[in-house]
């Protein structure tokens, strides 16, 4: 859907991302689970992720990211007038991660929106700021996409310990049983938190063009977590736990298959919608959910390597983090200097997908 252009633009005004200081390889997974680099790396391209300390949340990552971004705009905390943050991992059930980031950076009281398209979440996120800032709501937002995975991971104390070297002795067989279960989902996830900060801008040609997004809640399966919801009564119990019942279920197979057709068809259609074409793309900022994907994706579209960045060897699957922090890190490449187009895409559980246009 393409915004009414009344004159007035999004238009990006920094950028920061937050990453924990504890690096993860695929050899200390290895060490907890019936894994390997040679298996992680051929089925996902991941070398390494970040995990955080325990008790940091979504929220103090989300912190972090914003103050890097504020500083790279040059726009002082005073001056934001809505918050907008995209989470599949808040701190708590509620509040969302909004206020707590407000409260976390000192702004003064603002509307602070919570969004859950998950690994779709900030490309959602950019097309509620270019409405915000087209209608005049507001003229200079925060968007903040931050999740923490490792609170989904089912690990016990000792599973941790012998992760990160704390204990040497190797796993009893029914423990690493129970972590290989789910080796398809814990080799991919990392934490991290990345924002932006937009403003207001008139008659301007740069800024965000257009987004085209879609749910479609029959595709729910391919990726959910069955348990710890109203669905369920009690929301969570003993006997979920020990199921697994809280750990997402993914069909891998389809999830690549859904997000190689579509993510290139909502890009090249928003592109249209713009007048624009695969030509004009200056850089392809795709969601980090897997490099296998990406690749295919990439070749569907028929785009030059140097037109396509990609940094889920380093970090993971950092859900609604991962446009915000691969696009950082491709500005900093060179990638994406002033005047460049930019098409973010991304596909998530809901299932939601879509594509966003920034002109810088």
């Amino acid at each position: 859907m393409r915004a009414t252009d009344n004159g007035t633009r999004a238009v990006l005004a920094g950028c920061g991302v937050a990453v924990p200081p504890l690096r993860v390889d695929n050899q200390m997974l290895a060490r907890v689970m019936d894994t390997s680099d040679q298996w992680i790396q051929e089925r996902s391209g991941i070398v390494s992720r970040y995990y955080v300390e325990p008790g940091v949340g979504s929220a103090e990552l989300g912190v972090e990211a914003a103050r890097g971004a504020l500083t790279d705009a040059a726009v002082d905390s005073s001056e934001i007038d809505y918050v907008v943050c995209a989470t599949m991992t808040p701190n708590h059930y509620f509040p969302g991660g909004g206020t707590l980031i407000q409260h976390g950076l000192g702004l003064r009281p603002v509307p602070a929106l919570d969004i859950r398209q998950q690994c779709a979440g900030f490309a959602y996120g950019m097309q509620v700021v270019d409405a915000l800032i087209r209608s005049g709501i507001a003229t200079t937002v925060l968007l903040v996409g931050t999740d923490v995975h490792t609170s989904l991971m089912p690990f016990t104390k000792r599973t941790w310990d012998v992760l990160l070297g704390v204990e040497e002795s190797p796993l009893e067989p029914e423990e690493l049983e129970w972590n290989s279960r789910f080796r398809h989902l814990c080799v991919l996830f990392g934490d991290a938190a990345g924002a932006m900060v937009f403003r207001a801008e008139a008659d301007s040609e740069r800024g965000i063009l257009g987004a085209r997004l879609f749910g479609q809640g029959e595709e729910k399966e391919i990726l959910f977590v069955p348990g710890g919801g109203s669905a369920c009564r009690p929301w969570v119990d003993e006997r979920m736990i020990r199921d697994g019942g809280t750990v997402p279920i993914m069909d891998g197979r389809k999830v690549f298959k859904l997000a190689v057709t579509r993510m290139p068809k909502v890009t090249t259609e928003l592109l249209a919608e713009n007048d624009l074409a695969l030509d004009d793309v200056d850089v392809l900022i795709m969601h980090q959910a897997n490099l296998r994907i990406n690749e295919a994706a990439q070749k569907v579209l028929g785009l030059p390597d140097e037109k396509v960045h990609n940094n889920i060897q380093k970090y993971g699957n950092t859900t609604s983090a991962t446009l915000p922090l691969c696009f950082y890190e491709a500005r900093e490449a060179g990638k994406a200097p002033e005047g460049s187009l930019v098409a973010f895409a991304a596909l998530g559980a809901g299932l939601h997908w879509g594509a966003v246009l920034l002109r810088l």
